[in-house]
């Protein structure tokens, strides 16, 4: 793999966060993918996420496995933890280091070969164990660095770039992942940038399993007219089911007023939002109907992205094994051999 390193001087006047970093001092290496890559578009993304977030670089650590997506954390947060595992096997890595040292933020990032072929059984029960981390599918729907060839997620009747229609049908990792019980699902678009930014601060923030499949075009080999995967098509059949952005935690500011009344709400800022109860709408907190959703729209032949399902209460790994609150990383001795006596206690309560 080619690493070319990007210069260290930037302008002096560059934006700052409030730990006094630039947009800048959380990029990587320069890409060396394809021009105009949806990949490229999501590492920016997560660069400005965590920016935006004020993250200290050295509290994230990236994971990869194998294939044009698991390249992509060369080109971001390049002060931070990385390792790229191999094909398919990113989940159990990342559990393992999460179990090791809970104190840092876990991306997950993954291609829809690398998590919904090789690695679709590392990638179920990592979701289903509830690791908490952001697990990232860049979703292209085609073998980039094989040149070419349906992956999984490649939808029934779609074209390759020859012209050969998929007769299979496709794994939808959204759909899997609610029902594998994930507590922060959803979909983005890797050139809807207003979108996915916060929907990838929003994973960052949950304490649990959070995924994001970003529909992320191959211009390579999978952006040509019957593709459904290609950029044309996603933005012509793009249904986006909510506008999100992300609220560091504050004092709750509470509203009661019936539905049809206008009722103004002032802001932690000092601004005021005028607010008009409506009907019904998107419910993110239903994990049936967001399945349901799903595959009613895509019988319709429409890709919904947004916040899809979200758990107020979510659980992750660690609460689930009642583990120390002490990163195991950290712990010695005296915390990790507990003696004869304790053993003997623990064997006799398997006999």
């Amino acid at each position: 793999m080619t690493y070319i390193a990007k210069p260290k001087l930037h302008h002096p006047q560059l934006p700052t966060n409030k730990l006094g970093f630039t947009r800048r001092d959380y990029e990587g290496a320069i890409s060396t993918l394809c021009a105009g890559c949806g990949h490229d578009s999501i590492s920016a993304a997560i660069i400005q996420a965590c920016f935006q977030l004020d993250l200290p670089p050295h509290r994230i650590a990236k994971l990869s496995g194998i294939g044009c997506s698991s390249k992509t954390p060369t080109y971001f947060l390049g002060n931070s933890h990385g390792f790229n595992s191999v094909h398919g096997r990113m989940p159990s890595v990342l559990t393992g280091a999460n179990l090791a040292n809970r104190d840092l933020i876990y991306l997950g990032v993954s291609g829809d070969g690398d998590s919904a072929s090789i690695g679709f059984g590392q990638f179920a029960h990592s979701i289903r164990r509830g690791v908490n981390m952001v697990y990232i599918v860049e979703n292209n729907g085609v073998y980039g660095l094989t040149k070419g060839q349906f992956s999984a997620t490649s939808d029934t009747g779609s074209k390759s770039k020859r012209g050969v229609v998929n007769t299979d049908s496709p794994i939808d990792l959204v759909l899997m992942a609610l029902q594998l019980g994930a507590t922060y699902v959803a979909r983005s678009f890797s050139g809807d940038k207003t979108q996915l930014v916060p929907l990838i601060e929003g994973a960052i923030h949950h304490q649990g399993a959070a995924f994001i499949d970003c529909l992320s075009p191959c211009v390579a080999f999978n952006n040509h007219a019957g593709s459904t995967k290609s950029f044309d098509y996603v933005r012509a059949h793009n249904e986006a089911v909510n506008s999100l952005d992300v609220m560091p935690a504050r004092a709750e500011i509470t509203a009661d007023y019936a539905p049809g009344t206008v009722e103004d709400v002032v802001q932690h800022d000092g601004s005021v939002l005028r607010l008009r109860k409506l009907a019904t709408s998107y419910d993110p907190h239903n994990r049936i109907a967001a399945m349901n959703y799903l595959q009613e729209r895509h019988a319709a032949g429409e890709i919904v992205t947004g916040l899809l399902y979200v758990d107020p209460e979510p659980k992750d790994l660690h609460a689930h094994l009642n583990t120390a609150d002490t990163p195991f990383n950290q712990l010695g001795d005296g915390d990790l051999v507990p003696g004869s006596a304790a053993l003997e206690k623990i064997n006799a309560a398997l006999r």
